[in-house]
């Protein structure tokens, strides 16, 4: 190890950028888990959470067919999202890309 090198927490904690991409991050994940129990569970397994911004939350796919249903589930899953405190214009649906 570097002498200098910052262990990956210390360099979160020192930078205001990395401080906010990790709180986005925290963001993401807990929506997801509010929603996860709606989520049929076969297919739980292939979704992700995405990013948050100030335009709403992504859930990314693996595949075509996971977002057509994603789609459908969308309002169910948005007001879950409210309903948890969370401000949301929109969940955006996207097909992950490998």
């Amino acid at each position: 190890m570097t002498p200098d090198a910052l262990r990956m927490e210390q360099a979160l904690q020192l930078s205001a950028p990395l401080a906010r991409l990790r709180e986005r991050m925290r963001d993401s994940n807990d929506r997801f888990e509010a929603i996860r129990s709606s989520l049929p569970a076969a297919m739980a397994a292939h979704v992700k959470p995405g990013p948050v911004d100030e335009l709403g939350w992504s859930l990314l796919a693996a595949n075509a067919a996971v977002a057509a249903k994603l789609r459908q589930l969308q309002p169910r899953l948005e007001e879950i999202v409210r309903e948890k405190g969370w401000p949301v214009s929109a969940i955006r649906v996207k097909v992950e890309s490998r």
